[in-house]
């Protein structure tokens, strides 16, 4: 593939760019063609080859992402965001073996979801295949890059990564090394592509094709996933904001509570599972505030909350509307104490975005009512909302966590990344 700096500079006009990334997309379309019918142990030793080649790229992989950490001060990155960029080798270990997992997973392709025989003998079999062609935008989290080829590659599709231009250089190395493994494999390396050009204007041209991609999965910011759905003619696969809740209960084990609370806000803050809204019930808040606002101090986080909140707790800064629907992805939580298990409902899905929330209490009751009312994608019972994540729950790595109903929610892997076929059998038949 062709460098970032000379592909922007043969894009320099506008028919040049539409060209460029059609070729992207028709290279794409005919990898995924020959991709649907590789069988699943081949995809698996490729992904396989493809995790080996990333750790024995490791010094080449860090030596790009110095040069993209040295560019970082230039794009005005938050230190959250500077931390999502960096890469050492325990991490770059880490995204080898989430590429290892996903080749353990089984393939979802070809899996019969159901069968019938009608009356005219007709044998209806409704069979799992890819989606096709997957045009995927994301954040500067190179580990985002190879997750998601190895996703997209395992459910038998092509996919076209456009990365943050902030991890461009660690992306593309990465990039480099899986497709030297899935030749090397056998493989079309075109079902795994990187926009290799810095042009804002490649995402719209790609969102036009939709006789060429076959879904679009935005992940980043809510201004850019909303400039794709108003401008995509295909599906979008929607990955919006993190604003996720820990609910305390007035059933809860106060010291599992607080345990819970400084795992999901402060373990790692700049993730969209993290904690970003703490709930107490009023009849626990007097004991339970005081002792999580010294524990979140001790994070170094910033605490805004509501009237009671701040007389149990004086020192906390005043909470906003605004400050109840932040993705902070940073040292801040909002907090507020609420009267009842239907009060901390009301108060999620007023504000929530649909992404993860908990609920800790020993209440099995108050526990069901909270399943069953909150509109998220995924509900904890009694633990972190750190554990959406496609390792965490049997997914392998993942491509994101859809915020969306249909046709995926929750955390996305292989089999998010598939669709359905009817296939009918005969032995002859005519329909009169």
């Amino acid at each position: 593939m062709a460098t970032i700096s000379a592909v922007s500079s043969a894009a320099g006009n506008v028919a040049d760019l539409q060209l460029h990334c059609r070729a992207i997309a028709e290279r794409a379309r005919s990898a995924a063609i020959d991709l649907a019918g590789v069988p699943g142990d081949k995809k698996a030793a490729c992904l396989r080859a493809a995790a080996a080649a990333i750790r024995a790229d490791v010094a080449e992989i860090l030596a790009a992402n110095k040069l993209d950490l040295a560019a970082a001060p230039g794009f005005g990155l938050t230190a959250a965001a500077v931390d999502r960029l960096t890469l050492d080798a325990k991490r770059v270990e880490g995204i080898a073996a989430g590429v290892e997992a996903v080749a353990l997973l089984p393939d979802p392709v070809g899996e019969l979801i159901e069968e019938s025989t009608q009356p005219s003998g007709l044998v209806i079999r409704k069979v799992r295949v890819p989606l096709g062609v997957v045009f995927f935008i994301y954040e500067s989290r190179p580990n985002v890059t190879a997750d998601a080829a190895a996703v997209a590659l395992a459910a038998g599709n092509a996919i076209i990564l456009r990365g943050g231009k902030e991890a461009a250089h660690s992306s593309a190395r990465i990039v480099a090394s899986m497709r030297r493994a899935i030749a090397a494999a056998g493989l079309p390396p075109d079902c795994v592509q990187l926009v290799d050009t810095a042009d804002r204007e490649a995402v719209g041209a790609f969102l036009t094709m939709d006789d060429l991609i076959d879904i679009v999965i935005p992940r980043g910011g809510e201004t850019l996933i909303r400039r794709v759905c108003a401008e995509a003619r295909m599906p979008v696969l929607k990955h919006f904001t993190g604003n996720c809740h820990v609910y305390v209960d007035r059933a809860a084990d106060l010291v599992m509570a607080k345990a819970i609370t400084i795992n999901a806000k402060c373990q790692r803050m700049g993730v969209c599972n993290a904690a970003e809204s703490l709930l107490v019930h009023r009849d626990v808040a007097e004991r339970f505030l005081p002792d999580i606002s010294a524990a979140l101090g001790e994070h170094a986080v910033e605490i805004v909350g509501d009237a009671a909140t701040r007389r149990l707790v004086p020192a906390v800064g005043t909470a906003t509307e605004a400050d109840f629907a932040t993705e902070y992805l940073g040292p801040k939580i909002s907090v507020a104490v609420v009267d009842s298990v239907d009060a901390a409902i009301d108060h999620i899905n007023r504000y929530g975005s649909r992404h993860t929330d908990s609920i800790i209490t020993a209440d099995q009751a108050a526990a069901d009512r909270f399943v069953a009312r909150v509109d998220t994608a995924v509900v904890m019972v009694n633990a972190s909302t750190r554990f959406n994540d496609g390792g965490e729950m049997g997914l392998g790595a993942e491509i994101g966590i859809s915020t969306d109903k249909l046709h995926a929610r929750g955390p996305c892997g292989t089999r998010e990344l598939t669709t359905y076929k009817y296939v009918v059998l005969g032995t002859g038949q005519t329909r009169s």
